[in-house]
């Protein structure tokens, strides 16, 4: 079983949303992707797909895009993003999925020998920008919400090391500590997979090894619209 990783796939949600008006590389992005997922993945392998999966606005939307994300092969593992509106209750949510299938929120999931975890993060305050009240208020309730799900995590591994799945990134370029890598130093994590971050924004991603976790973007044009592997079958690839 090998675990890869894609996140933004922007779907239309049933509306008239093109996508390469942020550019002609977005041009057929999600056959782009489809293309290449049928060619690497099989179907016991995971995919991870941390957030930003579609534009629908209500549940009632949302299923033409999640066929056709559960049409490719894999398992596939969503966790919600900021542009995920339609994702409602989470019982509401599963109830949507086909087998192999799942959503995280605030806990964690194992699949055959690897156990997955995360949340969708938030912004986080830096020295040159703090946050707004709101914004603090969402941040600290995320970091309360990362901790849940690594705790519910170490149950299911057992102590051993697991996958983090975030929408937001927990970390800039400079590698310095956030309050989401402090919790995330606390346990023994492996891998953090995380989106958001597109055009310039990608230059500003921290993609890398850090205190014994391999942090990686994963929002598909940072991947060239291919998904990456994170754990092989054989070799584990840093993408």
């Amino acid at each position: 079983m090998a675990v890869f990783a894609i996140g933004d796939l922007h779907l239309p949600g049933n509306s008239e949303k093109p996508m390469d008006v942020f550019g002609s590389h977005w041009e057929n992005h999600f056959e782009t992707i489809s293309q290449h997922w049928q060619q690497m993945i099989g179907p016991e392998d995971v995919v991870l797909i941390p957030g930003d999966i579609s534009w629908a606005m209500q549940l009632t939307q949302i299923g033409d895009d999640l066929r056709a994300i559960e049409a490719l092969p894999g398992q596939k593992i969503f966790l919600r993003g900021n542009h995920d509106y339609w994702w409602s209750a989470i019982g509401k949510v599963r109830a949507l999925l086909g087998p192999g299938s799942y959503a995280l929120q605030n806990d964690a999931v194992k699949l055959g020998d690897e156990v997955f975890c995360g949340t969708r993060g938030w912004m986080f305050p830096t020295p040159v920008q703090p946050l707004g009240e709101q914004d603090e208020k969402v941040f600290l309730r995320e970091c309360l919400r990362l901790r849940m799900s690594l705790d519910q995590a170490m149950k299911l591994s057992g102590g051993s090391p697991v996958t983090v799945m975030m929408h937001f990134p927990p970390l800039f370029q400079d590698g310095a500590s956030t309050a989401f890598t402090d919790i995330l130093d606390e346990y023994p994590v492996k891998h953090v997979v995380y989106g958001h971050l597109h055009g310039h924004g990608i230059k500003v991603a921290y993609v890398g090894e850090r205190k014994g976790a391999q942090y990686h973007l994963v929002s598909c044009d940072a991947l060239g619209f291919c998904p990456a592997c994170i754990i092989g079958s054989e070799e584990e690839t840093t993408i």
